[in-house]
């Protein structure tokens, strides 16, 4: 690694991950038990997702502190350093998705103007444009075909604050590719569930592809051995598409979900319209 003058070391980078993960924990699990101190119902397994989701994210630093500290990697660096990517950018968002963290936040804060600010930064346009299934596929996928397919990738293994920085829009992209396709916080606009579908299948493909191209040939720059680059793109391959499939079962109990609270509110609603129907009939006449 080339001397940087604000290089961060991987076991300090390790500690700062560790210790946001810690804090972001302990927020959501102690707004989490206020909202049920007061009688509101907030399910536990999501406080358990969350817990998991940052743990995932936390426990991507560890390959790169390996390999500081020269202990032999299973698989390798580039199988290790793809371990990473799929718990920064796919496991740890989905984990966090589903624990709803805006919502809670929502929810936990007092009417006001902090909520208020809040619904407005949701429904603005710029939330709706990065929420836009299209766009936030566009920023994730597209960030990973300019990591591994340019010297990007040679270059974060050179420059500590370089990998901060690509791990961090890593992360930050799977968040916001994982809140568009899920959509279970509250977000300006809707999409059906075929439109969200297609744009979770395209990405998958591409993802897929990317990792193929992987298995052929090392990202620019790089030279990794034949076993350790195949084992790390089928990794990315296999990986990426267990992470599609539970997308698309969040998107089907969705569905189904809404399908139901439709047919109980058009009951509900026919139920009131009979009731309202027989009384009228039921009234004397003046």
């Amino acid at each position: 690694m080339h001397d940087h003058p604000t290089n961060m070391g991987p076991g300090a980078l390790a500690l700062v991950v560790l210790l946001v993960a810690v804090v972001g924990v302990a927020l959501y699990i102690g707004a989490a038990v206020r909202l049920r101190r007061r009688g509101d119902a907030w399910p536990w397994w999501r406080d358990a997702s969350v817990a998991a989701g940052a743990g995932a994210v936390a426990a991507a630093v560890l390959p790169s502190v390996a390999a500081a500290a020269v202990v032999p990697l299973p698989g390798g660096p580039f199988t290790a350093h793809m371990a990473g990517h799929l718990l920064v950018g796919m496991v740890g968002p989905l984990l966090i998705v589903l624990g709803r963290p805006v919502t809670l936040l929502l929810r936990s804060i007092p009417v006001g103007g902090t909520r208020t600010g809040l619904l407005t930064v949701l429904h603005s346009r710029p939330a709706a444009l990065l929420t836009a299934p299209a766009v936030a596929a566009v920023l994730d996928m597209g960030g990973l075909w300019v990591l591994y397919r340019t010297p990007l990738f040679a270059a974060m293994h050179d420059d500590t604050l370089v990998a901060i920085v690509v791990h961090l829009h890593v992360f930050a992209a799977g968040m916001l590719f994982t809140v568009a396709i899920c959509r279970l916080d509250p977000l300006r606009r809707r999409y059906g569930l075929p439109h969200l579908a297609v744009v979770l299948l395209v990405a998958g493909a591409v993802h897929a592809v990317l990792a193929k191209t992987l298995y052929a040939q090392s990202p620019p720059g790089t030279m990794f051995a034949a076993s350790d680059l195949q084992a790390g793109a089928q990794l990315m391959y296999y990986g990426g598409d267990a992470v599609g499939v539970a997308l698309a079962v969040v998107l089907a109990v969705r569905w189904y979900s809404g399908v139901g609270r439709a047919r109980h509110a058009g009951g509900v609603g026919r139920a009131r319209a009979r009731t309202v129907t027989v009384g009228r009939a039921r009234r004397p006449a003046a």
